[in-house]
């Protein structure tokens, strides 16, 4: 027996092989995430986020009974971003790129470790801080319940999937097929950061941060325009005043 069959042996004793059928699910999910690999040209960019003046934000709706997760802000602040950076929110068809005037989010939703379903926000720029946490609230509960309709999935054009509730650092997505880019977003912790105290001079503060990470198809655009998007991703989350968003809606 060659060393590398002995290992298998080893790996896998006679007997204690548990065989399971993929099932239908699994699947289609290897075949669209092969099909992607296949298809575009990925490449990936990362950044860290200070999430503070979100989470200012989420603590004054937690005072008045709304509980808020990071996801709405990130999505809001996607839709400012990306009006500056259009080739983001696109399919490739053919040899042709085609921008959409709208963005339609998809949010990617485990279905108890079994799969992955994409519901989709429509028209997210249109849309208050408010309004985004009680749709994607709503499309992740009807997506675990089995209860979606087709047109529920239908007609996204950027993506965002979200494994941060588990703590992870950095995530290198797939992209979701005709799509040209899908943004992760990570674990949001606590960590010593150096704050500029604006006279030249730094203070360590413990700040919640994470690490967003953008997947795209090169074939779209390059890596400048790719962190540049990013870049200004992280300002909008860092910058926006989301305390005003939350009292205009209140």
């Amino acid at each position: 027996m060659t060393s590398e069959a002995s290992d298998v042996a080893v790996a896998n004793p006679k007997g204690q092989v548990r065989v399971e059928a993929l099932s239908n699910i699994r699947r289609r999910i290897g075949k669209h995430m092969a099909t992607s690999r296949a298809t575009s040209p990925h490449t990936v960019v990362a950044m860290e986020v200070d999430y503070t003046a979100a989470r200012r934000a989420r603590d004054e709706a937690k005072r008045t009974g709304r509980s808020l997760s990071y996801l709405p802000f990130i999505a809001s602040a996607v839709a400012r971003s990306i009006v500056d950076f259009p080739h983001l929110n696109a399919s490739i068809v053919g040899d042709e790129l085609h921008v959409f005037p709208r963005l339609n989010l998809g949010v990617a939703v485990d279905l108890d470790f079994e799969g992955l379903i994409v519901p989709v926000v429509r028209d997210v720029a249109r849309k208050s801080l408010a309004a985004l946490a009680d749709e994607i609230d709503d499309l992740a509960t009807r997506a675990r319940r089995r209860t979606l309709k087709p047109d529920d999935v239908a007609h996204g054009t950027f993506t965002v999937t979200n494994a941060g509730a588990f703590g992870t650092l950095f995530t290198a997505a797939i992209i979701h097929q005709p799509q040209v880019a899908i943004l992760s977003t990570d674990g949001i912790m606590p960590k010593p950061v150096a704050v500029s105290r604006g006279d030249g001079s730094y203070a360590i503060e413990v700040r919640p941060i994470g690490v967003l990470t953008l997947t795209w198809d090169h074939r779209a655009f390059d890596g400048a325009y790719a962190a540049a998007f990013l870049k200004r991703l992280r300002t909008e989350i860092e910058s926006r005043d989301w305390l005003a968003d939350l009292q205009v809606e209140n």
